[in-house]
C-alpha cells in the first residue's frame, strides 16, 4: 500500500487522479485480493478473526448504491464476501450502539443509552464479544476504537491493547421516568446542552487536510493500522488463533485526514442533499421530535452555508477514503502472510450519519435511514454466498451470534441477535426479522423508535413532540413524505405499530398531555 501513498504525493499528482488512484490499486494488487480459496480445516484449527469497526461511517462507500467515496479496498472486500445492503444499527450514538453490538443485547434490554456508561458496571455477568473469544482460547488484540475509545474499554477482553475504563457508575435505580418532563425542565436541559455543545465545538466542528510530515506521523488511525500490521507480521500468539479488533476512528469528527485524500474530490462536484437546510429542520408533516434541534458534531449552533457545507462533505469523503486506505493496508498484509484462507473478516460501522439532510450534521438522535443504516460486509473463506449482496434486513446485533457460530463456538445464553449463517450461504434466503433502532433524548426512557422492513420504515416518538411517521424508502429515498396519516396505508401502520409497540413495551418516555414541543431558537 506504500506505493499508493507515493503516487499520492504532491510531486507526482496528476489531474486525472481519480482514474489513476483506482488503476494503481489494480496494478499493485492485481485481481481482487480476496479470491476464491479452499475451505479452512476448522476442525484442526479455529478461524482467525479480523473485526473492523469504522467510526461514524454511513453507506457513503463506493460499492453501495449512491456512495460517493473512493473506497477500492472496501469495495474489493465486498466483491469477495457478502455485502449486506440493509444492515442497521440499534442506536445512533457511539457507545450505546457499540455496547449493543459487542454484548449482543438490544438497547431496550440493557437500557444503556448514553456515551458515559459501561455495560459491565450495570451487568457484571454479561460477556463482551472479544472477551468471549479470549475466554475460548484466542489471542486478542485491540488497535483503535472498538468499544467507546479508551474511556470505555473492556480491558479484560484483550490480550494486548486493553485500557482500564474511566466510567464505572452503577445502573440508576430507574432509567424510566414516572411522569412527563415539564416545559421548564426541558428548557433548562436544552440550555445546558447548547452550552456543552458549544464548549465541545472547537474539538469537533472543523476539517483539516494534513500536509506536515510531523502531523502525518501522529495521525492515530495510521498508527493504529501500523500496530495491526506489525502484529500480523510477527504473530507472537503462542500458536493460538487470533481475534483482532481494528477500529479506524475516521470519518468521525473532526474531519482530519492527509491532504492526498482531499484531493481525490473536486469541491465543485460535491452535491448537497435535496432537503439541505442551514439548520436542523423537521420536514413538513413529520413529528417535531423527528429532528433534534441542535447539531452535535458539525455546524454546532451555527448556520451551514452552502459553500462551507460542500467543503465539509468533501472532508467526510476524504476521511472515508483515508479509512479505506488503512483497511487496505491491513488486508494486503493479511494476504501477504497467507492468512486469508483462515480468517473471518467482518467490517461494520457503529451507525450512520447525516451530512446536511434535513439540516442535520450528526448521527445523534437520527432515526432516519442515513442515521441508522450502516455498511456491513462479512467474508468467510468457505461461504457459498461470497461475491453477492444480500437485500435482507439485518442488524448489528446479529454480529455476536454470527461470529461465534462461524468460528464453531457455542453461543452464550442471553444473546439476542441471530446468526447470519443462512444469508452467507444464500444472500437471498428468506429472512423475516425486521430491524429495530431506538433513541433516548432526555434519559427518561426511549423517546423515539423505528422499525425497518424491506419496504417500510415506521417510527414513533414519545415525550415532547410525539408523533409517528411512515416512509417508503424505495419510492421516497429522501424520506420527504409521511404516509402515516394516509388512510391507504392504515393496515401497514397498524401492523408495524404492533411490532414496534412490542419491542419498546415498558421502556418509553411518558408523553405530555396536552402535547407540547419547544421549537428550535432562531
Amino acid at each position: 500500500m506504500s506505493t499508493v501513498t507515493q503516487e499520492a504525493s504532491p510531486q507526482t499528482r496528476m489531474k486525472n487522479w481519480r482514474w489513476q488512484f483506482s488503476v494503481m490499486l489494480t496494478i499493485v494488487f492485481g485481481a481482487p485480493f480476496l479470491s476464491a480459496v479452499p475451505a479452512p480445516d476448522t476442525e484442526s484449527r479455529p478461524l482467525n478473526v479480523l473485526f473492523i469497526s469504522i467510526d461514524d461511517l454511513r453507506c457513503e462507500v463506493g460499492v453501495y448504491q449512491g456512495g460517493r467515496s473512493l473506497t477500492p479496498n472496501i469495495d474489493r472486500l465486498a466483491a469477495a464476501g457478502v455485502k449486506f445492503d440493509r444492515a442497521y444499527a440499534q442506536y445512533p450514538l457511539c457507545n450505546a450502539s457499540r455496547a449493543s453490538t459487542l454484548f449482543g443485547r438490544y438497547p431496550r434490554t440493557s437500557e444503556l443509552y448514553g456515551n458515559r456508561d459501561w455495560m459491565n458496571a450495570w451487568y457484571p455477568d454479561w460477556v463482551s464479544l472479544p472477551r468471549y473469544f479470549r475466554q475460548q482460547g484466542y489471542f486478542t488484540l485491540r488497535s483503535g476504537k472498538i468499544f467507546h475509545g479508551d474511556r470505555i474499554d473492556d480491558a479484560a477482553a484483550w490480550t494486548v491493547g486493553g485500557v482500564p475504563h474511566e466510567y464505572n457508575d452503577p445502573k440508576p435505580a430507574s432509567v424510566l421516568a414516572d411522569r412527563p418532563v415539564t416545559r421548564k425542565e426541558e428548557e433548562a436541559r436544552l440550555a445546558k446542552m447548547r452550552t456543552s455543545d458549544v464548549e465541545r465545538a472547537p474539538g469537533s466542528d472543523y476539517w483539516q487536510a494534513v500536509e506536515d510530515p510531523a502531523e502525518l506521523a501522529l495521525l492515530e488511525d495510521t498508527r493504529a493500522t501500523d500496530r495491526v500490521i506489525e502484529f500480523l507480521r510477527d504473530r507472537e500468539t503462542g500458536n493460538r488463533p487470533f481475534f483482532i479488533g481494528f477500529g479506524p476512528t475516521k470519518p468521525h469528527s473532526p474531519l482530519v485526514a492527509p491532504k492526498e485524500f482531499f484531493e481525490l474530490y473536486d469541491l465543485e462536484d460535491i452535491e448537497l442533499p435535496v432537503d439541505f437546510a442551514v439548520r436542523p429542520k423537521v420536514p413538513e408533516g413529520f413529528p417535531p421530535a423527528a429532528i433534534r434541534a441542535i447539531n452535535a458534531d458539525l455546524f454546532i449552533e451555527r448556520d451551514a452555508q452552502a459553500d462551507e457545507a460542500r467543503a465539509m462533505v468533501r472532508a467526510y469523503l476524504a476521511c472515508t477514503s483515508y479509512a479505506d486506505w488503512n483497511v487496505g493496508r491491513v488486508l494486503k498484509v493479511l494476504e501477504e502472510e497467507g492468512l486469508l484462507d483462515s480468517t473471518l473478516v467482518v467490517l461494520w460501522s457503529d451507525h450512520g450519519y447525516q451530512l446536511g439532510e434535513k439540516g442535520k450534521w450528526s448521527k445523534a438522535g437520527s432515526l432516519w435511514e442515513q442515521g441508522v443504516r450502516v455498511p456491513m460486509i462479512i467474508h468467510h473463506p468457505d461461504a457459498a454466498g461470497n461475491g453477492r449482496a444480500s437485500p435482507r434486513v439485518v442488524q448489528l446485533l446479529d454480529l455476536y451470534s454470527t461470529m461465534v457460530d462461524l468460528c464453531g463456538l457455542p453461543v452464550p445464553e442471553g444473546i439476542e441477535g441471530q446468526s447470519l449463517r443462512p444469508l452467507l450461504a444464500n444472500p437471498s434466503a428468506d429472512w423475516e426479522t425486521p430491524a429495530f433502532s431506538v433513541w433516548s433524548e432526555r434519559d427518561r426512557g426511549i423517546s423515539g423508535a423505528v422499525v425497518r422492513t424491506e419496504q417500510w420504515r415506521f417510527a414513533k416518538f414519545y415525550g415532547p413532540g410525539a408523533g409517528i411517521f411512515l416512509t417508503n424508502p424505495q419510492n421516497d429515498p429522501d424520506e420527504l413524505i409521511n404516509l402515516a396519516h394516509d388512510s391507504a396505508y392504515a393496515d401497514v401502520v397498524a401492523q408495524l405499530s404492533t411490532l414496534l409497540d412490542a419491542h419498546v413495551a415498558g421502556r418509553t418516555e411518558p408523553t405530555p398531555d396536552p402535547l407540547w414541543f419547544i421549537p428550535r431558537k432562531e
